[in-house]
Formats: structure tokens, sequence, C-alpha cells
């Protein structure tokens, strides 16, 4: 795994979802790009029970990528993360007195994988509660894995099809210690994805919250 870097898409005006997604799949084509088949991020939320009642409940995200599909991520609210294999689904069950699923709360990337030259793009619908609510992109330069070595070249590539849409340096890689230098990882792409979920979740309890108020 090279460098990458997870964004949410705006939708183009009048536009829907799927109509949005196709004019960023012909941007591609028109590029060059080819598809190389589908992808699928997923991420289920757990709240931990028996915090005292003066403490807020902490969450666990559990991640799924088909990029690794022999792995599973366990990110901490405000804490670490665990990468495990796939029967960590199964603990996650059998620790249910101590982590309780929050039903509803899964969110879903599923989509197209492009490929250009040295360049990885993914294109997805997010969806919650099976309805589409956004749209993620993912960017890979597969041959580097130093975000400092390679950031200028990835954003240039970027403005090729997402226009002004383009994304800061994700701040996964600007806050470790050893800054842009530091090696980039699994972990980083599924911190981004749980950075971009939150995101939309946030900006649909706000649709909802005007909605109820008006």
């Amino acid at each position: 795994m090279g460098v990458t870097c997870v964004c949410q898409f705006p939708l183009a005006e009048g536009k829907s979802v799927q109509q949005t997604i196709d004019l960023l799949h012909k941007k591609l084509e028109q590029l060059g790009a080819v598809k190389q088949g589908n992808f699928t991020v997923d991420c289920e939320t757990y709240h931990a029970t028996g915090n005292p009642s003066n403490q807020p409940t902490k969450l666990l995200y559990v991640m799924h990528n088909s990029e690794t599909p022999l792995s599973c991520f366990a990110l901490f609210e405000g804490g670490p993360c665990l990468t495990a294999d796939g029967n960590f689904d199964v603990l996650m069950i059998k620790l249910k007195s101590h982590f309780q699923n929050a039903k509803g709360h899964k969110v879903e990337s599923r989509g197209s994988r492009y490929r250009y030259c040295d360049f990885l793009i993914k294109v997805g619908a997010v969806t919650m509660s099976s309805s589409a609510r956004g749209i993620s992109v993912e960017l890979e330069y597969c041959p580097c894995v130093v975000p400092g070595d390679c950031w200028n070249l990835m954003k240039e590539f970027m403005q090729s099809f997402l226009g002004p849409s383009v994304p800061e340096l994700p701040t996964v890689f600007s806050s470790k210690p050893e800054g842009l230098y530091a090696s980039a990882d699994c972990v980083d792409t599924m911190t981004q994805y749980l950075e971009m979920f939150s995101k939309v979740r946030k900006q649909q309890l706000e649709v909802y919250s005007n909605r109820r108020s008006c």
C-alpha cells in the first residue's frame, strides 16, 4: 500500500449522488483511467458499557476494507487503532457485555476502482441506513509510502478530476511526530475514512435538525 488521501466530494449542482459519481467516472475515463473492479469500506459503531454516570460514553469503531480482506480495524475514539484478523467480529459478539452495537449507525462506502499509471482511484457512494448520503474519493499513489515525497504530485493529479474540491493534506500525516516523512500505512487510510464518515453523519444530523425546526 502506498500513500492515500480520502475526502468527501460535494454533489454537483442539481445532481444526485449517483449522477455526480457518473460525472467523476467520465472525467477519469477521459484522462485514460481504466476500471479495475469494485471496493467496499464499512464502519460499525459500538458504545462502551459500564461507564461511570458522569463520564461520556466511549466509542469503538470496527472497520473493514476490501483491499485488506483478511484484516479488521478497531479504532478507539481518541485512542489507538488495533489491526486484527477477520475473527475480530466474532470477538465483538462475545464482548457484548462491554460493547453494544449502535444499531442504525453503520456507514459504508461502495463503488468502483480505477487505475491510472501509478495511481489507484476509488469513487464510492457513502450510505447510511441503505440511503446514499454522500460521495467518497480515495486516491493512492502506489510506488511511495512517504507523504512528504509525493503529496505535491498527488495534489496535482487530483486537480485534474476534482477541480477546486481538492482536499488539503490529511491531518493524519501532519500530526505524526515524524511529520510528513513518516511511512504511511493502512491505518492512516482507515483513519481518514472514519473522519470522512463522521463528517457525513454530522451533516445528516444537521439536516434532520433543520427539518425538525422548520
